[in-house]
């Protein structure tokens, strides 16, 4: 079974496939048909009254229709009004007003009639009425007094225009006066003032009355308002009236709220459905009134309910008949309130239930023309058929009029004709016409064959199958060439022809084909259809937040069929991006530059294809900081305390914080600003502290999280009464600056401490713990006194009190000082030295008595310095060191001496005027200590079986010499230590040749020097005797025995050459990698040399990295460990063969070159060349 429905208006996805819908139930106009209105004016038409008259009457029809019209019911004959003409094939009229005729004259109600041979269509009643703009009425306008604090109401009174005008109030130089809670203007133009202020004096108050059709703008006279304060009233006319005047004295009052529109406690409302319903309360008092809204017995309808006029005026929007009822209004301020209850009634003029639609009808077949429609009250049906009331209309036998409905039986081609139907009450009424058209016409399909359908994945499909026919045909869908008939709730199948895929899909994809079939005949047509992929948003815009005058991007990046051509619109606020350079829309972004305040809201992404659209939307927040307070207000003055009020400036989308209120003294310090106080951001009162005799101006600063604003525009002034000071100078000093006076210091109260003029201070001392009376001076403009004539260092009482011309501070606190300093007069006695060790010692003192420090004691000092060196016998230049001991110590360590030395030291008290005298010289000796390393250690003269050794004493031998300690030991090719010999050589001796050595041997020896105390720290160093003088010989013979052999070969050319290229070879350089000997085992006469042959060479292989035994003398990359000798001549780096000075000692290097090798691979040691290695002692 085939699923059919009709299209439901509700659905969005076919609202614009409903005009399509519409198009295709109509009759063709190649076929017969009665006419019907296609265009008329609205029924209340309004005309400029200088401009042509055009009233619309347009109608279809076949064949075309004659048109006529009546004027205020009866037969309008255009022809005889010249001024009157029609257009061609239509019934619209032209009334030619410009040339001479009068719109007045052509006021009235015009219907006009379409007909041809099947029927007639009328319009609506048309009512033509020309707008009017008259001039205000003279009148004299007596000027406006009134007491400050009292309600006034200027009355406008606009001229009656039609339509109603449009009412404004501006100034004399056409600017519209600010308007309030306090001051608004009501629904009837007048201007309501709900109590007056002095500002509210003016006398240019006008009412502007705007006329929209004409374009013309009414001028009320000026009226002139004098507002009379109370302060004023009393200085100026207060004796010319009486005690019963209008302006009795008496101050401004706050009042109760009363309503000055509307009156009384209950009124009535009639509205019609579909209207927007205005209601206003408008009242006066003191402080100004507050309005509320509330509807009794329900709520205000959500989404349809404003407030307007400062929520003086509640509007709700497309009323309805559930919207009645009563309405209440309170007016309230601090005294009380006052409410008023308007009851709304919603009445409705009539409205389509069903209106009647055209019936086409085959000859013989029945139908219906239903007519409902609802109202306020209810509305009367009526009928007509051909523009004639159908109770003396022609008969028609297969017609039946059954009240809101006529039933047709068995038409035929004679019923044919247009019917009306008129729903009507005392609120308007409603006017449809419809026909019945009796045609016998074989089906038609008004869809264009082949059409082409593109739907996105997943969206419903409409198929399109527009058709004609009477009697109305079925249809039938199919898919593909030869596919069967659609069934099933995958597809829904409507009443038009339409064929719905609700969810389109990939495999929809295809041609289908729609048939329309009646008893008279049949007819197909296939349309196409495309399924896309629908267009996403792959990456959105993100909310962001931003600080003012930065740079923001949003992202919109997209995918889409490939096949879709998409184009991204930016909108901001649903609307175009502003026209500023600014704004830079790239291919998948969209960047602002130097963001403003302006540029805050929402962005939305767009992406529009001919199928789809898709949009992401993000906000951006623009944060600053805070605009600056302003409205700073004073009140609640006092002696010691005022409040500060104030309004918050705008806080740019960042909370504000706190608050920082900074004071100005322009009696002390004008043009500098001091913090005062904060308070939170939610605070805009505090009540600040004040001090006497101040001229205070405050300002605040708000705080968000961006940073401070601007500070506010200054309060107005305000200045203290003076007063006596509150508080003393601080941080008050008595310290001598000689022996003989007490220097007095304070630090000044300032301008704004001072409370008051004339600040002087009153200094007092005395001498403590001596019954002495206090001596005061009183001193101005200074900060320090001095008092001559005291003993030496006595504590004295002091104290510093502050006055002004109205008095005395509080009692000051006493401070103690003392008078001035002298020199020390004795010095530590009984000075005893303790030697700890070679380079310490403690030294002990009496402390001296405290009256002879004559002083603050500061400590002792110890003075302390080389004599001599016991060892050395020698003077040089004496260098005093000194150490401080704080405070009232009597020992101290002396670090840091040289063995072996005599020393003297004394010591010294210190007080804050200096040193006192020295105590006598003491004398002390330090004992012996380990001396330090020989000076240098050299190694010269080798031979095969000796070396000779040669060093310089200590620099500091720390006490007497007693003997030097050699230890050696040998060195192998592997680094390995042999068996360690120690030698005992006498104190006095400074060099030694050591005998019975291995030929051609590396050793490593160890040197330092002795004292009773013991051991010194010692050198390093290390040597190698030469090789065997038997062994070099032969390896000169075999150099010399190639070069003969190279002669003796000289003819044959070839062999030369091949020998010059051996001997070159051979001779370049002389080194010959050991491990390849060690390999080859080529020449046993060489390869013994490898272990004591007397070669120079120092043998080892990289790829054997053995662990140095017997503590190794230095790493495998053939470098000096720094601790074994740092004068150390030997030397592991590149550089020249080892080589002799001209005094026999050896400099350069035991070893051969090491050769540039790869970064990867083994390294690999070289011997030099025995020949090489004898020819460095020639």
């Amino acid at each position: 079974m085939m699923k059919k429905k009709s299209i439901p208006a509700s659905k969005p996805s076919l609202m614009l496939f409903l005009c399509q819908i519409v198009s295709a139930l109509d009759v063709p106009l190649d076929l017969s048909q009665p006419p019907t209105i296609t265009q008329q004016s609205p029924k209340d038409y309004i005309v400029d009254p200088r401009e042509n008259i055009v009233i619309q009457c347009e109608a279809k029809g076949k064949p075309p229709p004659s048109f006529s019209w009546t004027r205020n019911g009866t037969h309008f004959d255009i022809d005889k009004d010249a001024q009157v003409t029609m257009k061609p094939n239509s019934g619209t009229l032209v009334i030619n007003i410009m040339n001479g005729g009068k719109a007045e004259a052509y006021e009235g109600v015009y219907q006009c009639t379409a007909r041809n041979e099947r029927g007639a269509a009328i319009s609506n009643n048309i009512v033509i009425r020309p707008s009017r703009s008259p001039l205000w009425t003279k009148e004299k306008l007596e000027p406006n007094h009134v007491r400050e604090g009292d309600s006034l109401v200027l009355h406008c009174r606009p001229p009656v225009g039609l339509p109603p005008p449009i009412i404004f109030w501006m100034d004399n130089a056409f600017q519209r006066l600010p308007q309030s809670e306090r001051v608004s203007q009501g629904l009837n133009g007048d201007l309501y003032f709900s109590n007056v202020q002095p500002e509210d004096t003016r006398e240019d108050y006008i009412c502007y009355a705007r006329f929209n059709h004409t374009q013309t703008i009414q001028q009320k006279q000026p009226i002139s308002v004098k507002v009379v304060s109370m302060d004023s009233l009393n200085d100026t006319i207060a004796a010319n009236l009486s005690d019963t005047d209008i302006y009795g004295a008496k101050p401004v009052t706050e009042r109760q709220p009363v309503l000055l529109t509307p009156t009384g406690s209950t009124s009535t409302k009639v509205e019609l459905r579909g209207n927007v319903l205005l209601l206003e309360c408008i009242a006066a008092g003191l402080p100004t009134p507050v309005i509320r809204w509330t509807k009794e017995g329900g709520e205000l309808p959500a989404n349809r309910t404003f407030f307007e006029n400062f929520k003086k005026t509640l509007k709700i929007i497309d009323v309805s008949e559930a919207d009645s009822g009563n309405y209440k209004c309170t007016a309230r301020n601090v005294l009380g309130s006052v409410h008023h209850v308007i009851s709304v009634t919603v009445k409705a003029a009539p409205y389509w239930i069903t209106a009647p639609r055209n019936l086409v009808l085959s000859p013989g077949e029945d139908g219906t023309l239903i007519c409902r429609a609802n109202g306020n009250p209810k509305p009367s049906i009526s009928w007509l058929a051909n523009g004639v009331p159908i109770a003396i209309a022609p008969e028609d036998p297969s017609r039946k009029v059954d009240g809101d409905t006529i039933i047709f039986s068995h038409v035929q081609e004679r019923s044919s004709a247009v019917y009306q139907c008129n729903a009507s009450n005392e609120y308007g009424y409603l006017l449809a016409n419809a026909f019945v058209n009796v045609l016998a016409e074989p089906p038609r399909i008004l869809t264009p064959a082949n059409k082409l359908y593109q739907v996105i994945a997943d969206s419903p499909a409409l198929l399109d199958c527009a058709y004609f026919g009477s009697p109305k045909p079925e249809i039938e869908w199919f898919k593909g060439a030869k596919g069967s008939i659609l069934r099933g709730n995958e597809y829904i199948f409507h009443d038009n022809g339409t064929l719905e895929i609700p969810v389109a899909q990939k495999d929809s994809t295809g041609t289908y084909t729609c048939v329309a079939r009646n008893e008279l005949g049949k007819i197909q047509n296939e349309v196409h259809l495309e399924i896309k992929d629908p267009t996403m948003i792959i990456k959105q815009p993100e909310y962001t937040v931003v600080q003012r005058y930065s740079q923001v991007s949003f992202e919109c990046i997209i995918k889409h069929d490939s096949t879709l051509l998409p184009t991204v619109v930016w909108l901001k606020d649903n609307d175009e991006l502003p026209d500023d350079e600014r704004f830079l829309v790239g291919k998948d972004n969209l960047t602002i530059m130097n963001v403003t305040d302006k540029d805050d809201g929402t962005y939305t992404c767009v992406v529009n294809t001919t199928l789809d659209s898709v949009s992401a939307s993000a906000v951006l927040t623009v944060v600053a900081r805070p605009n600056p307070p302003f409205d700073l207000e004073l009140t609640g003055q006092l002696e010691r305390s005022i409040d500060l009020s104030w309004t918050p400036g705008d806080e740019n989308n960042s909370p504000i914080t706190n608050f920082v209120i900074e004071y100005e003294d322009g009696l002390h310090e004008p043009g500098v600003w001091h913090y005062q106080t904060e308070v939170p951001g939610t605070q805009t009162t505090v009540q600040l502290k004040l001090s006497p005799y101040v001229n205070y101006s405050f300002r605040v600063i708000a705080v968000n999280k961006i940073g401070r604003s601007q500070p506010s525009e200054p309060s107005q002034q305000y200045l203290t009464k003076s007063a006596n000071p509150d508080e003393n100078p601080a941080n008050v000093q008595g310290i001598g600056s000689e022996p003989d006076n007490l220097v007095i210091t304070w630090e000044s109260l300032t301008g704004f401490q001072s409370n008051g003029p004339g600040l002087q201070y009153k200094v007092s001392w005395r001498q403590k713990d001596v019954d002495d009376e206090w001596t005061s001076v009183i001193v101005a403009n200074v900060s320090k006194y001095i008092v001559s004539g005291t003993p030496t260092f006595v504590p004295y009482e002091i104290k510093v009190q502050a006055l002004n011309d109205l008095g005395y501070a509080p009692e000051p606190s006493e401070v103690i000082g003392h008078s001035g300093e002298d020199l020390p007069m004795v010095a530590p006695g009984n000075v005893q030295v303790h030697v700890i060790n070679s380079t310490l010692a403690k030294v002990h003192w009496d402390p001296v008595p405290l009256k002879t420090v004559r002083g603050h004691l500061q400590g002792y000092k110890v003075y302390y310095w080389k004599v001599q060196s016991l060892s050395r016998r020698s003077r040089r230049h004496v260098e005093k060191k000194i150490l401080t001991f704080r405070g009232n110590k009597t020992f101290g360590m002396l670090p840091g001496l040289e063995p072996y030395s005599s020393y003297k030291l004394n010591v010294r008290v210190v007080n804050g005027k200096g040193e006192g005298p020295a105590s006598p010289d003491k004398v002390f000796k330090t004992p012996e200590g380990v001396p330090s390393s020989p000076s240098f250690l050299k190694i010269t003269n080798p031979t095969l079986d000796s070396l000779t050794l040669e060093w310089g004493s200590p620099t500091h031998p720390n006490g007497v010499l007693t003997s030097y300690i050699l230890k050696f030991q040998p060195i192998n090719n592997t680094h390995e230590l042999g068996p360690l010999v120690e030698i005992r050589i006498p104190a006095n001796e400074s060099t030694l040749i050591l005998k019975n050595l291995n030929y051609s041997t590396r050793y490593k020896f160890y040197f330092n020097a002795q004292t009773s105390v013991g051991s010194g720290s010692q050198i390093t160093e290390e040597a190698v005797t030469i090789m065997d003088e038997a062994m070099a010989s032969r390896q000169v013979d075999i150099a010399t025995q190639g070069w003969f052999i190279g002669l003796m070969c000289a003819v044959a050319l070839l062999i030369l050459i091949l020998l010059i290229v051996c001997f070159i070879r051979r001779n370049k350089g002389g080194k010959y990698p050991v491990k390849e000997k060690e390999d080859a085992h080529a020449d046993p006469e060489i390869q013994p040399m490898k272990e004591d042959d007397g070669t120079f060479g120092e043998y080892s292989d990289a790829e054997d990295h053995k662990p140095l035994k017997k503590g190794s003398r230095t790493p495998s990359d053939r470098t000096v460990k720094k601790e074994d000798s740092d004068d150390s001549l030997v030397d592991y780096g590149e550089g020249v063969n080892g080589q002799f000075n001209e005094d026999g000692s050896f400099i350069g290097q035991y070893s051969g070159k090491k050769e540039k090798e790869p970064a990867e691979g083994n390294e690999s040691s070289e011997a030099p060349s025995p020949v090489n290695a004898m020819n460095s002692f020639v």
